[in-house]
């Protein structure tokens, strides 16, 4: 089976230095892009994160700090890994929950204005929730029959989870081939920015996902409580959600122009 394309697709798979997509950095990114034609072209770059890699994760993915002190900062690569992801759609395993939010915050912090409005994304690991409840490793042997003897190797991980999705569509007769429902089925809720901390409500309205303000339409948080948006830029919150929010009250302002 080929996945049914009418643009570029990346699966993708980041190690970093932990799991908080606000703080954490990418040590090692690794992309597969699969074309409409069925051509792929598979790239991995190791990252000099610039910061210490603590010794339980290193313990995980076996990256120490050593393997990538001479190699490049994400910033000097960055240009090169949206040159190559810009035309795509994308794909991982949980990456609607940590990769593309981290991602997302690497590219901000290298000045790159990254967003989602033309792409889509598959998350793989959502449908296998959705239609098995198991781990990657779990999902690679379930779906293709094979060992996963190299968990948490970037390459290997993209690798799996690129012929996990081919499997559950050749599983699933209810699963479209196609990359736009995929994502739609595959993503846990509406969120406007990837964190989830902004969502949608019924009436395609930015409401707040989180906090004192949970449920109430970001607009009228913002006009009532002018200083709530200066808090959340001044607070511990992803550059991507700060960077929504600023669009979202900037419009409101130009809409009163």
């Amino acid at each position: 089976m080929e996945l049914n394309l009418s643009k570029p697709i990346c699966f993708f798979d980041l190690e970093t230095t932990g799991t908080n997509v606000a703080k954490d950095r990418i040590v090692e990114i690794s992309i597969l892009k699969i074309s409409p034609n069925g051509e792929k072209e598979h790239r991995t770059w190791l990252v000099n994160p610039e910061c210490e890699i603590p010794a339980v994760v290193v313990a995980i993915h076996g990256i120490s700090n050593e393997k990538v002190a001479n190699e490049p900062t994400f910033k000097a690569l960055s240009k090169e890994i949206y040159q190559f992801i810009k035309d795509s759609d994308l794909a991982g395993f949980n990456s609607d929950r940590f990769d593309i939010p981290l991602l997302a915050e690497e590219m901000l912090r290298a000045d790159i204005d990254f967003d989602m409005k033309s792409m889509v994304s598959v998350d793989v690991q959502t449908i296998f929730h959705k239609m098995e409840q198991r781990t990657l490793s779990a999902a690679y042997k379930f779906y293709c029959d094979k060992d996963l003897t190299d968990a948490h190797s970037a390459k290997a991980d993209t690798e799996a989870t690129y012929e996990v999705l081919l499997s559950q569509l050749e599983r699933y007769p209810e699963l479209e081939n196609n990359i736009k429902k995929l994502a739609a089925f595959s993503t846990h809720k509406r969120s406007v920015d990837f964190a989830g901390f902004i969502g949608l409500d019924e009436d395609e309205e930015e409401i707040f996902t989180f906090g004192k303000h949970k449920g109430k339409k970001v607009r009228l948080v913002l006009e009532e409580e002018p200083g709530y948006f200066g808090w959340i830029l001044n607070a511990d919150f992803p550059l991507y959600t700060k960077k929504v929010l600023t669009q979202i009250k900037l419009s409101k302002l130009n809409n009163k122009l």
